[in-house]
């Protein structure tokens, strides 16, 4: 690929030129606005006019947000292509190309990173992403997956989060929980109250969507472009660290405060079921659980019955959770027996 670090003696296995051309050949496709892709040191993109480009990249290290003991090499690039095009949606964008960069440990070999890049594609191709690039190199410390997603809007048309203002309602996409749930049963997480009684065993069907999720979460694309090109939404994020932390970081950047109706938030019948079978509180784990990669929004109060009707007409499943209130309100929520009490910042943070 572009600029490609020669592969050390770490890795015998694999031929460095020899790789390119595989990927090259299995992965690549060509656009219009693609002048030159792999081959070359560099990309070179035709821009389009009148145009915004929105630019992400994440990293994922081994050990941090991925075991290869619970996770296929496949659901890790597709995972680790879902993290970014979230991203993308979240601005109310149009993904169009990717670049991607491994460092690899000294097992990995030309079938283990075509696995790896199956599961990326797989997550690209449908959504009409493009390969045409990144970089390759040893390392002595697992496997390490960093994406660069490069999309498209209009100009001066893109969501952002520092448009929240006092008196909009605050909205998420689809069901939360699901992806800490997942991740929970993968690790084996106990129950918070060890009983020698079987309260509610979890149902095998239910396990599986809560693994699936977690293995395989959906960026919505579709949603945060509807949003966008509506002006429906006055502000976006994508939960990737949580509710409880990522409506924290929209907040800051509006200036706002937030007031949320705990016993509103979305919660899958197989999250709720998960919940009772670890004498959880489903609440919690909505609150608390990261990498579902819903969009979080805020928009206008005057545009929630063209948001409810819009939805239901695209089949977008969209929940109205609170309220953006003055910055001095902080951040609260009301609990199920009408209490107020402030939202507990619950979400992942690195290097804590």
């Amino acid at each position: 690929m572009s600029d490609i670090v020669a592969l050390r003696k770490a890795q015998p296995r694999i031929r460095e030129f020899a790789l390119i051309r595989t990927l090259a050949r299995r992965f690549a496709r060509r656009t219009t606005q693609l002048i030159r892709g792999i081959g070359d040191d560099a990309a070179v993109l035709a821009s389009p006019t009148q145009g915004w480009w929105h630019v992400t990249t994440d990293l994922l290290a081994e050990g941090i947000h991925f075991d290869m003991r619970t996770a296929s090499l496949e659901s890790v690039g597709y995972r680790a292509a879902m993290v970014n095009l979230s991203d993308i949606a979240a601005m109310g964008a149009v993904p169009r190309y990717v670049l991607i960069s491994l460092a690899m440990p000294s097992n990995f070999g030309t079938r283990q990173t075509i696995q790896l890049y199956t599961g990326l594609m797989k997550a690209c191709r449908p959504r009409h992403v493009i390969l045409i690039g990144g970089d390759t190199s040893a390392s002595k410390a697992g496997l390490f997956v960093s994406l660069t997603i490069l999309g498209t809007t209009k100009s001066r048309r893109a969501l952002f989060r520092h448009g929240a203002r006092v008196g909009d309602d605050i909205y998420v996409t689809g069901t939360l929980g699901d992806s800490l749930a997942g991740l929970q049963l993968l690790a084996r997480v106990p129950s918070t109250r060890p009983s020698r009684r079987v309260f509610s065993p979890l149902r095998a069907s239910h396990k599986n969507f809560l693994i699936n999720r977690h293995l395989h979460p959906a960026a919505r694309l579709a949603e945060g472009q509807w949003l966008n090109n509506t002006r429906l939404a006055t502000a976006a994020i994508d939960l990737s660290d949580g509710l409880s932390g990522d409506l924290r970081h929209l907040c800051e950047e509006s200036r706002v405060g937030a007031e949320i109706e705990l016993n509103t938030l979305p919660i899958s019948a197989a999250c709720r079921g998960y919940a009772k079978s670890r004498h959880m509180d489903a609440a919690l784990i909505a609150l608390r659980g990261g990498e579902d990669y819903e969009l979080l929004f805020s928009a206008a109060p005057m545009k929630r019955a063209s948001i409810a009707r819009h939805a239901r007409a695209r089949g977008f499943h969209v929940t109205r959770i609170g309220t953006i209130r003055p910055r001095r309100f902080g951040m609260q929520m009301n609990t199920p027996d009408g209490t107020l009490k402030p939202i507990p910042n619950m979400s992942y943070e690195h290097f804590c």
